[in-house]
């Protein structure tokens, strides 16, 4: 259950992926999501769809993995697949019902169909590009001194900037492990007799109470043994730390950052010039 949650699973291959510089795949994966919000017509779906392959097969990370990480979203895929097919309106009328007279008739549209399969595609991608470059391709402390180089610039106007990138790192590093207490847990109430799988609504929101309130102990006393520890390394924040492993961006990095703007420029020019269905 928990290697269903692609935040902060890492997985090395060494992969030319794996060994680009953090800051070139953070700029890759905006560059990425953008794309996809600007993506309008069929083909520039078609288009993102090979980069997330062409991405998965150059990491060499197992498909089936990368898979697994649509399992949380795949009632929010499937919500917004059906509010479109019922809520879009378009020309070619496939199916026609009046569920209560004079009031409510259910209408569902070809363009709603297409629109609704159009969308769910665009979370699929999304979810499945951001992992391999965020999750399976980036440690947490690549994705750190990442944020921390690449925003280094709001310095200078007092922005906090590497305890901002401290703080999105252990929230990443702590949500397997979050995950793997809450199974241990469930597993234990289990094992004494609790039900979280039978009942109404009310009845099984009230059995997780004896989940919650021990997980919520468990954060807490992780957290203070994780400021314990950083105390006892006399961690002061980012004034005058050094780093093991200093960033240099090298030629593939440039050449990576191209790509991604290319990418980005693919899709604006198919959306322009394409002959595909449009998104409504």
């Amino acid at each position: 259950m928990a290697l269903d949650v692609t935040i902060g699973q890492y997985y090395g291959t060494g992969s030319v992926i794996h060994r680009l510089d953090p800051r070139a795949k953070l700029l890759f994966v905006l560059t990425f999501i953008v794309s996809i919000f600007v993506a309008k017509d069929v083909y520039a779906f078609a288009f993102l769809a090979l980069v997330v392959i062409a991405s998965v097969l150059i990491s060499r990370v197992p498909i089936r993995l990368v898979l697994k990480g649509l399992k949380p979203l795949v009632i929010i895929i499937l919500f917004t697949s059906v509010l479109n097919i019922f809520l879009t309106r378009g020309e070619e009328l496939l199916f026609t019902k009046e569920i209560i007279k004079d009031f409510w008739t259910v209408n569902i549209y070809k363009e709603g169909l297409i629109n609704a399969a159009l969308l769910a595609l665009r979370i699929i991608i999304l979810l499945m590009g951001t992992s391999v470059y965020f999750s399976y391709a980036t440690t947490p402390i690549e994705l750190t001194d990442g944020l921390e180089r690449g925003l280094a610039p709001l310095k200078k106007i007092k922005v906090p900037v590497h305890e901002f990138a401290m703080m999105m790192t252990i929230a990443l590093r702590f949500i397997p492990t979050l995950i793997d207490e809450t199974i241990k847990i469930m597993n234990a109430q289990k094992a004494r007799g609790a039900d979280f799988s039978t009942g109404g609504l009310i009845k099984r929101a009230k059995a997780l109470i004896p989940i919650i309130i021990p997980l919520f102990v468990s954060s807490f006393r992780r957290a203070e043994e994780l400021a314990t520890a950083m105390e006892c390394r006399c961690y002061h924040g980012g004034n005058g730390r050094t780093r093991m492993n200093v960033l240099k961006m090298k030629i593939r990095d440039y050449v990576f950052i191209f790509l991604s703007l290319t990418m980005l420029a693919g899709v604006i020019l198919i959306n322009i010039y394409a002959n595909g269905y449009k998104l409504l």
